[in-house]
């Protein structure tokens, strides 16, 4: 009896004892010694490849983050002369002039504290930028990201045809392949075949050849037609000029859209000011019919002068009207 057979029996002995003690008492038994004997059986019984394998997909799964790819900035940059440039308010650069690895590195001091990038070590002399890395990559990360949005990636469009095909149905597949050509796109031409249908391939090649030359005035080939099981396809790619025809009016209507956003944007900003004016104008109305007018104050002094005028009145007829009195209460 070998060793190993011996150490499965003492676990199976153990976790039966295991089990019986945990009826008794009561409680619930966890499965963890059960399901740590049979993996430990079953990595026994694996294969070495087995194990390898399993090891080598755990440890790509655990992948190392990406690191950033900075270039040569400040001290990096080598000895010698350099042709430094800086952006300017507008965004575009605006050449210093040849000068020194020291003499840039100080000119990026004194412009505050910026850093010497080097943009293009083959040229002579290299080539380098004084500006904020921070800055300087998040313009690039934001002109990538434009760049991108603009560019639409060129699909392929597939349009499918027998070699038995009619006029009418060839014209409508040819209209369609001109209607994606337009488009930008690339457009794969196939023609199918069925059972015995296959030797007669010729027929398809002289179709694909046949559609091709009518629509080479917008299109070129991407070679010969070729096999594709019981299938013949032809791949042709829109000419140049009209993928810059494409371009130019995918770029007029992107243009157009930001025109038109930036007039709501100020239609938005004119109607929150005048509101605002509105507001104003209101609360400067509420505030002059509150306030007494210049009106209101002399009528209010002619009635005190009344008020005094009949309170002499008064003690005249109640004092009597002398000359001892009126020095009394002159």
């Amino acid at each position: 009896m070998s060793l190993s057979s011996n150490r499965q029996r003492g676990v199976a002995a153990l976790a039966a004892i295991f089990l019986v003690a945990a009826s008794v008492d009561g409680f619930a038994p966890r499965s963890g010694l059960l399901s740590v004997h049979q993996t430990n059986t079953e990595q026994q019984n694996a294969s070495p490849s087995t194990l390898f394998m399993a090891r080598r997909n755990n440890n790509m799964n655990r992948r190392a983050p990406v690191k950033e790819k900075k270039p040569p900035m400040n001290e990096e940059v080598p000895d010698g002369d350099l042709r430094v440039s800086t952006p300017n308010e507008k965004g575009k650069d605006e050449p210093l002039g040849i000068m020194s690895k020291q003499e840039a590195l100080a000119k990026a001091k004194e412009m505050g504290g910026l850093d010497l990038i080097l943009m293009n070590p083959t040229s002579d002399p290299p080539v380098c930028k004084i500006a904020d890395y921070s800055k300087y990559r998040y313009m690039k990360e934001k002109k990538a990201k434009e760049t991108k949005k603009n560019s639409k990636a060129t699909e392929v469009k597939e349009v499918k045809m027998s070699y038995k095909i009619d006029v009418h149905d060839y014209e409508v597949r040819k209209k369609n392949a001109i209607k994606f050509l337009n488009q930008g796109n690339r457009v794969k031409c196939s023609i199918m075949f069925r059972g015995r249908e296959i030797q007669h391939d010729k027929l398809g090649i002289e179709l694909l050849d046949k559609l091709a030359t009518e629509m080479e005035d917008l299109c070129t080939r991407e070679g010969r037609p070729k096999r594709e099981g019981r299938n013949l396809s032809m791949i042709v790619t829109p000419r140049p000029e009209v993928v810059k025809a494409v371009n130019a009016e995918r770029r007029a209507v992107e243009k157009a859209k930001k025109k038109k956003k930036e007039q709501r944007m100020q239609n938005k900003k004119a109607a929150a000011e005048a509101a605002a004016a509105e507001a104003a104008a209101q609360a400067t109305a509420t505030l002059s019919k509150e306030e007494p007018n210049g009106t209101n104050g002399s009528n209010s002094g002619d009635d005190l002068l009344d008020l005094e005028r009949d309170i002499e009145s008064s003690l005249d007829d109640l004092f009597g009207s002398d000359d001892l009195t009126d020095d009394l209460f002159s």
